[in-house]
């Protein structure tokens, strides 16, 4: 089965740019005046397909790239059933609104959002919850009231950064000095990775400090360029990295090579994510652990937007599964890795 998901996404992520994946919108119907026989029977043969329009964050991380392949590979291999609406918004909430406004024009089923960050959304949900389109929130939260979306599909953010506090106090026996790399500042994941992390180590491990903390916004080339300034000002007093992501600590690692320090050893590492990548590098003696947050979520997401299509009530957080591995069951765990 693990080399059939493999070979799967292999196809999904080759298909990132899958022209089927986006669709033109059907004509609104007329707002007064009588319908004729052949337009409500062509209004019902239209109403069979699930209508979704999804607003995602961008191509921050290979993590981000592995969620939309697998969306839009589910939404490809349901062409007859699903009639799926995709906007990148490169990172800009100003697009995801657009996005949404854009969908509520098209007068989708369902409207599914990775929200780049939580708060300033007010105002557009509300003008979905006017037009009777529910929002599912996927991977990240907004912060917004609860009759504003619907339901949540993804990790516990909180429980990640205390499993990765978790994991370096292992490695640091419990006493050390950590920097820190930050997610987008106002991402739900940055925000609770950090809560998670400070409150386990506020609570469990006094002798273990975090010395600095920045943003690397997800990606690698910042995570590297942050990482560089941390070597620059602390030097040796860093015994440990934890990074919101896999990516920021790829671009971390490289950072501390080319200072000539040994990641994995000199400096030990705890991320999260569980992307391929991070995988290689701790077969390679380069990472210590990684806190999974599973990207594979298109599935989970299409089934929960034909229930709610359907009028069937939903839970209001659809928790994936996820793991923590570490750099001694690499070797073995990075074949199964599909993303």
């Amino acid at each position: 089965m693990k080399r059939i998901i493999a070979a799967i996404l292999t196809v999904c992520i080759a298909s990132l740019a899958f022209g089927g994946c986006a669709s033109t919108p059907a004509e609104k119907p007329a707002s007064t005046g009588t319908q004729s026989t052949a337009e409500v029977v062509s209004k019902a043969e239209g109403n069979k397909k699930l209508t979704v329009g999804f607003a995602q964050i961008g191509q921050e991380s290979g993590w981000r790239d592995a969620e939309t392949a697998s969306i839009q590979f589910y939404a490809g291999q349901h062409v007859d059933t699903i009639d799926f609406k995709f906007a990148d918004a490169q990172q800009k909430q100003e697009n995801q609104i657009k996005a949404i406004k854009s969908f509520i024009e098209m007068g989708v089923d369902v409207i599914g959002l990775a929200p780049v960050v939580e708060t300033g959304w007010d105002a557009v949900f509300t003008e979905a919850k006017d037009a009777g389109i529910p929002i599912v929130l996927l991977d990240r939260r907004a912060k917004v009231s609860d009759d504003l979306y619907t339901t949540f599909i993804g990790s516990d953010f909180i429980t990640e950064g205390q499993n990765a506090a978790d994991e370096l106090a292992k490695l640091l026996n419990n006493k050390g000095n950590i920097v820190e790399l930050e997610g987008t500042v106002g991402a739900s994941a940055a925000n609770d990775r950090k809560k998670g992390f400070d409150d386990q180590l506020a609570a469990k491990y006094p002798d273990m400090k975090v010395i600095a903390s920045q943003t690397g916004d997800f990606t690698r080339a910042k995570g590297k360029e942050v990482m560089e300034s941390f070597l620059k000002t602390y030097g040796n007093k860093i015994n440990a990295v934890y990074a919101h992501n896999d990516d920021m600590m790829l671009g971390a690692i490289e950072a501390m090579k080319e200072a000539g320090m040994k990641p994995g050893k000199d400096i030990k590492t705890v991320s999260c994510d569980g992307v391929k990548g991070i995988f290689q590098a701790m077969v390679d003696g380069e990472a210590n652990v990684t806190v999974e947050c599973n990207p594979l979520l298109g599935p989970q997401f299409f089934e929960t937007c034909q229930k709610l299509k359907n009028g069937e009530t939903v839970e209001k957080w659809i928790k994936s599964q996820e793991s923590v591995f570490r750099a001694d069951t690499a070797a073995k765990d990075l074949p199964t890795r599909v993303y």
